[in-house]
């Protein structure tokens, strides 16, 4: 009996998946549109862009933090996230804070007048139970089976989480914010200069990288990358004058500065991290390059010493 002739290839089964570089391509050119049209838009559409990548990134930790063997209270963590980042927000829009504004609540019989400030105190009443809510969770659920930590190791992750993702995110709206209002311009420079550090770094390290910066953490990573990343961060800060002019040379350069040295600690801090808990990614949200907290671990050294010299110098 003659061999049946091999059937002809389908074209649908013989197209090739996306390579990771067109991933990685595809995917970051979306995202970057997305990102710079919402700081660009409004006040409120940056708000809520970077409350939601926030609240992603801390999504990501306590993940991490889960392969470790702890367990997090990530429901409340991830919604305390967003009254960190709404308080920060509201109180640098002038939403709230104002002695001059008052709000006239309709009840019944009665008119209640709340003041302003007492939106403020309403914000910060769970971060001041924080501590207690979560004691008071681990109480419950006590004896927790197959895990060797103390109860208060998951208090402590909870905490860490909002201290070391959270917190630095939400000041943001700190650095958006001058004495006239957001301004989308300030954003966009900090972008600039986090992405030169970035290239800086990758193509000096690619082209001349020999000695080891942190073998341990990050083996990629050279000294002669970050004199690079150091260099062209510099230069961005130099050219930073045509987007805003008003600020002063030696400021931009110092601003530049930061960014510099405390984004690739950033960076570092992150890849130590996931080293400690065995994981290559953050988690997966963007094909091609990991998750929320790979892309913005930087800012999240770079932002607290920003937000300190802003309000220091003004």
């Amino acid at each position: 009996m003659p061999d049946s002739p091999a059937p002809a290839p389908s074209s649908a089964s013989e197209k090739k998946p996306m390579s990771n570089l067109a991933q990685r391509l595809l995917y970051g050119v979306l995202g970057a549109i997305v990102l710079l049209f919402c700081i660009w838009y409004s006040a409120w559409t940056f708000a809520l862009f970077f409350a939601l990548v926030q609240m992603r990134m801390l999504w990501e930790f306590y993940r991490m933090m889960r392969e470790a063997g702890y367990k997090p209270a990530a429901m409340l963590g991830g919604g305390l996230s967003i009254v960190i980042f709404a308080s920060i927000f509201l109180v640098k829009a002038g939403a709230i804070g104002s002695v001059n504004y008052d709000y006239a609540v309709a009840s019944g019989w009665h008119t209640i007048i709340l003041p302003a400030n007492f939106i403020g105190a309403l914000l910060s009443l769970p971060l001041l139970l924080l501590p207690t809510i979560l004691i008071l969770r681990e109480m419950y659920a006590w004896p927790r089976k197959n895990q060797p930590f103390s109860p208060f190791a998951n208090v402590g992750v909870a905490l860490l989480g909002l201290l070391y993702v959270s917190l630095p995110m939400s000041l943001l709206s700190v650095l958006a914010f001058d004495a006239h209002g957001y301004d989308y311009r300030r954003i966009f420079a900090l972008l600039l200069l986090v992405w030169s550090s970035d290239i800086g770094a990758y193509a000096a390290g690619k082209n001349f990288g020999k000695h080891k910066l942190a073998p341990k953490i990050s083996p990629g990573k050279t000294w002669e990358g970050a004199i690079g990343g150091f260099l062209l961060t510099l230069g961005t800060g130099w050219a930073l004058g045509y987007l805003l002019p008003e600020l002063p040379l030696a400021y931009r350069l110092v601003v530049a500065g930061v960014v510099a040295v405390f984004g690739p600690l950033g960076d570092l801090a992150e890849s130590m991290l996931k080293r400690s808990v065995g994981v290559k990614d953050s988690g997966r949200i963007l094909p091609g390059h990991g998750g929320l907290l790979d892309r913005f671990d930087a800012f999240l050294f770079i932002l607290p010493v920003l937000a300190l010299l802003q309000l220091l110098l003004g």
